[in-house]
């Protein structure tokens, strides 16, 4: 594999992502319209939950929005890169995922370009969501906008090659679906997207740790940290860590000996 080659496909493999995303005026449409109705609608309510005080492990002060929006933006992330996932099943059976993956490029890259061009599809949709969410007063530092941005390319990476890890194990188009709500809602309710970790420790252990277990905490956290100028190292590690294993794990579940095509075919 070349250089030339490696980025020729991931241009295109971008190019064709942006097209499907721009040609999907509906799924274009909620991608912004769900975090605001989240925003809109409940924000009066987690603000009058969580206080106007000073809420550690900020020395600054820290309302309502600091822990909303940034769990917002991730929740974008996440149910970005699970569409996207389902999208990687139609692909597969509609065939144009097994061309994909014949290309003459190692597999783990073509995965890798694939997770690249969809959380670069995503990263404009997630900037104007917190662009509007100024209309609510949050105002985050100039600069967070841009110390945000290696945050956000990490956490949708990661997010995506778990959902990349599981629709490897899907075989139908039509199980996905529910597979996908199965497991989006239990990664952002048992999190700190809306809550933070104190206050879930404080309703229940159990949950503050299963929230410390769940990646999208940390993708949360890293989001959340960033675009207030700060940084979170374990949150870092957790999302690089899983970000490798999951895309290491899809790759060798999309291997043609391996893995998923391994069962089909045994089938």
């Amino acid at each position: 594999m070349t250089a030339p080659h490696a980025l020729r496909a991931l241009a295109g493999i971008t190019r064709r992502e942006f097209l499907k995303l721009v040609g999907q005026s509906g799924r274009l449409a909620s991608a912004i319209v769900r975090p605001l109705v989240w925003l809109g609608l409940f924000g009066a309510g987690f603000r009058s939950v969580l206080g106007l005080s000073i809420i550690p492990p900020y020395e600054t002060y820290i309302l309502y929005e600091v822990y909303i929006v940034p769990g917002l933006a991730a929740m974008m992330l996440l149910f970005h890169a699970f569409q996207g996932s389902l999208s990687m099943v139609y692909d597969r059976e509609m065939g144009s995922m097994r061309v994909l993956l014949t290309a003459p490029l190692p597999r783990w890259w073509l995965l890798t370009a694939r997770l690249v061009a969809n959380t670069l599809a995503v990263v404009p949709l997630v900037y104007l969501f917190l662009l509007i969410a100024r209309v609510w007063d949050v105002r985050p530092p100039a600069l967070g906008y841009v110390a945000v941005l290696p945050a956000l390319l990490l956490a949708g990476m990661m997010l995506g090659a778990l959902g990349l890890l599981l629709s490897s194990f899907i075989r139908q188009l039509e199980n996905f679906a529910g597979v996908m709500n199965f497991a989006i809602f239990p990664m952002f309710f048992a999190s700190t997207a809306l809550y933070p970790l104190w206050r879930l420790d404080e309703v229940s252990p159990t949950l503050a740790w299963l929230a410390l277990l769940n990646p999208f905490t940390h993708a949360v956290e890293m989001i959340r940290f960033a675009l207030y100028l700060r940084s979170d190292p374990l949150a870092i590690a957790v999302c690089g860590v899983t970000l490798v294993l999951g895309l290491t794990l899809a790759a060798f579940s999309y291997d043609p000996g391996r893995g998923f095509w391994a069962h089909r075919r045994a089938d």
